[in-house]
């Protein structure tokens, strides 16, 4: 097993510690989605609050960011912190001792999500732009939006992870084996997730021969020669093992948590501190549950004139092009045409009961979402009183823009298999480029660990 314990510290991981709530516990109740999600929609946020009551839930161990500029955000930490502390003293979560977690999700867009829940380490990932370390983000980190989340771990002595990476496993390798072994594995949970989450089951993973069949897997796909060969480089590349699909801050706060912990250890308690450790679920980007979704951006407080006005201003030599539509088809048709016709930047946009376009002819970012997000990021700053926000979803976009003073960019997918070699070459994308799924089939918080 020393090989075995060799290897993985070279590729980042480690075996960890999982605690599952206890056997009485409502899992219905217990497992609540990734607390980024739903971010302008209160009413799914009371809906669960309601749902859940007084009964042992994540829902209590996190802070969904609805409420990040609330008030009583210091209290509610506070609470979050208690808590923790209480479920570990009343045996509400129990240890599953050292294992990983073998899990597949149905939700309602996929009959079959398959992942593995491990434990990585923060010393192989840099979100900063230009990193060529094992475990990197695939957008750009907003160094700004750590501070708050890092309010919450810094003194909580658990961790929920949502943070999914991604492999690059064509072969299907490393969690493909796990479904032909599943009669030697134990189920630890089967149940229905909330608000529309779909279903998951969990098995432990604990057996030495497949954790190390595992392993080398990992191991083969992080190799020098198989990683460049496979994307037919012929100048050396480092090696991206783990890409960031979903979670890229609350990896960040992980890692800022540990660098500040770090800093206070003596050197040789550095290897076996808890939070060097993140607990993850990692996924293959090719399997078929994993869809990838535009995130589509939202503008509080604007009107289409005045899009138009800056657009012209801030984008003046990109050869920028505005135009308003009599109904949605015909603006659907348009962008399509464009997209067909020539290589510009197409956004069409909805604001009340108008549809429109605009469009960047000689774009200076790779992708659309690039040149959207220089321009929103303009006008922000021109505008005190204009507010963005990030939606899953063309339905919820629609719905949201409906109201007076918001505008809703409609944004296109990007190509899954084109994520590795694009980060491997370009670096991060720009900031919410992508999204694995809809908001309902994002990670749903159950597993924890310690993390002191």
């Amino acid at each position: 097993m020393k090989q075995i314990t060799d290897i993985m510290e070279h590729i980042g991981i480690s075996i960890p510690e999982i605690l599952l709530p206890a056997k009485e516990c409502d899992l219905y109740k217990w497992s609540v989605v990734a607390c980024d999600q739903y971010t302008s929609q209160i009413e799914y946020w009371d809906k669960v609050k309601d749902i859940v009551g007084n009964s042992p839930s994540t829902f209590h161990l996190i802070l969904p960011e609805i409420y990040l500029e609330e008030k009583d955000v210091d209290l509610r930490i506070e609470k979050i912190n208690k808590t923790m502390n209480e479920y570990l003293r009343q045996n509400i979560l129990c240890s599953s001792k050292p294992c990983f977690i073998y899990v597949d999700r149905k939700t309602s867009h996929s009959p079959s999500r398959k992942g593995l829940i491990l434990a990585v380490d923060l010393e192989k990932y840099d979100y900063s732009p230009g990193s060529q370390t094992l475990i990197r983000a695939t957008e750009g980190t907003v160094v700004e939006r750590i501070p708050p989340r890092l309010r919450i771990r810094e003194n909580a002595s658990i961790e929920l992870p949502h943070i999914m990476l991604l492999i690059d496993d064509p072969d299907d390798t490393v969690i493909g084996p796990l479904s032909q072994n599943i009669h030697r594995l134990e189920k630890v949970y089967d149940f229905d997730l909330m608000m529309g989450g779909g279903h998951i089951q969990g098995y432990k993973v604990e057996d030495e021969n497949i954790i190390a069949d595992i392993v080398h897997a990992l191991n083969k796909l992080a190799s020098p020669k198989v990683f460049n060969e496979k994307y037919g480089f012929s100048d050396y590349k480092a090696p991206l093992l783990f890409a960031v699909g979903d979670g890229n801050h609350s990896l960040a706060t992980a890692k800022s948590h540990w660098e500040n912990i770090k800093k206070k250890l003596p050197e040789d308690k550095t290897l076996t501190h808890p939070a060097r450790y993140a607990l993850v679920e990692v996924v293959n980007v090719h399997d078929k549950g994993i869809t990838f979704e535009p995130i589509h951006r939202i503008l509080f407080n604007a009107n289409p004139k005045l899009i138009e006005i800056e657009l012209i201003k801030i984008c003046k030599d990109m050869d920028p092009f505005f135009r308003l539509f009599d109904c949605k088809e015909s603006c659907l048709a348009e962008v399509d045409a464009l997209r067909k016709q020539t290589k510009a930047h197409v956004i069409p946009f909805v604001a009340e009961e108008e549809y429109g376009l605009i469009a960047i002819n000689k774009p200076k970012q790779n992708l659309e979402v690039g040149s959207l997000q220089f321009f929103l990021d303009a006008v922000m700053k021109k505008y005190d009183q204009i507010k963005i926000d990030y939606i899953h979803g063309e339905d919820v976009l629609t719905s949201l823009a409906a109201k007076e003073g918001n505008i809703g960019f409609i944004l296109p997918s990007m190509k899954k298999q084109d994520l590795f070699k694009t980060v491997i070459l370009d670096g991060t994308l720009p900031r919410k480029t992508f999204s694995m799924g809809e908001a309902e089939e994002k990670r749903f918080y159950l597993e924890c660990r310690k993390i002191c």
